[in-house]
């Protein structure tokens, strides 16, 4: 997260100093998906934000083209002003002769741009004291034809095809966790011990609800088609702080017998017609 703030800092002085977009009310909290736009949403503008301060750091960048689309920018904001609201509540905080240093080191990038599809990830994070920082991941995907975000359970409406794609899941994470243990060396005892607490911190962080998935990412095919969805999930939903930040790539393939008919248009016209 340091060099992440370091890279802030250096864009920011050679682009020179611009003024930090007015906060927006009622923004939703950091890790949560964020809430649906109201309809015509006035522009906003996405600018990057540095603040330096002897008790806090902020630093927000914005790829150009971002704020495409008003309805999306406008959650896009909301989420950044979050993040920054919830470290400058801690900031208030402190007492007068605290030597803490709190920051918020927050990268916003374009990962799909078609007529159809526009997403964008949120990556960083921010401290605000104890042993660590709080991992800040949110993925956004927009649909320009109908102006609004893509839900995990507009996707995949059906509880029992939840269950199908929790299981893929589920198998790619036992097998990424078995690998790791394996490297470390561990005796027979303690393996057992880590995979028993870390198999179940990725059963319960992949149950078969779709809240479980709110955080995906479309992966691009050549033809400009999604060819695979990337979950995402943070440290502690499907193991430990130290594993960090983990994905699994669910192709369109295995996905599109649960998808609901009215998305599959988005993945690749062949498998779509299967």
């Amino acid at each position: 997260m340091k060099r992440l703030l370091v890279s802030i800092l250096v864009v920011a002085a050679l682009a020179g100093c611009r003024p930090e977009a007015p906060t927006q009310p009622d923004a939703s909290l950091p890790g949560v998906q964020a809430p649906t736009a109201q309809a015509a949403p006035a522009p906003v503008v996405l600018e990057d934000v540095v603040e330096t301060d002897p008790r806090y750091i902020i630093g927000i960048t914005w790829p150009e083209g971002v704020d495409r689309y008003p309805g999306l920018a406008v959650l896009l904001k909301e989420y950044a002003d979050a993040a920054r609201a919830e470290v400058m509540q801690a900031v208030e905080g402190l007492e007068p002769d605290a030597t803490a240093m709190y920051d918020l080191a927050l990268e916003f990038r374009i990962l799909a741009d078609t007529p159809q599809v526009f997403a964008v990830a949120a990556d960083g994070g921010s401290y605000t004291g104890g042993a660590h920082g709080t991992p800040l991941i949110a993925r956004f995907v927009w649909l320009p034809q109908e102006d609004r975000l893509l839900a995990p359970s507009d996707l995949v409406a059906d509880a029992a095809a939840w269950r199908e794609v929790s299981s893929y899941v589920r198998e790619q994470l036992h097998a990424a966790l078995s690998q790791r243990v394996d490297a470390d060396e561990l005796g027979p005892d303690e393996r057992a011990r880590v995979m028993r607490s870390a198999g179940r911190m990725i059963d319960e962080g992949t149950a078969p609800e779709a809240d479980n998935f709110a955080q995906f990412e479309p992966v691009m095919g050549a033809d400009g088609s999604v060819a695979a969805l990337r979950f995402v999930f943070p440290p502690y939903q499907v193991g430990p702080y130290s594993d960090g930040v983990q994905t699994v790539e669910v192709p369109a393939a295995v996905l599109l017998p649960h998808v609901a008919s009215a998305y599959r248009p988005l993945f690749s016209s062949a498998l779509a017609a299967q």
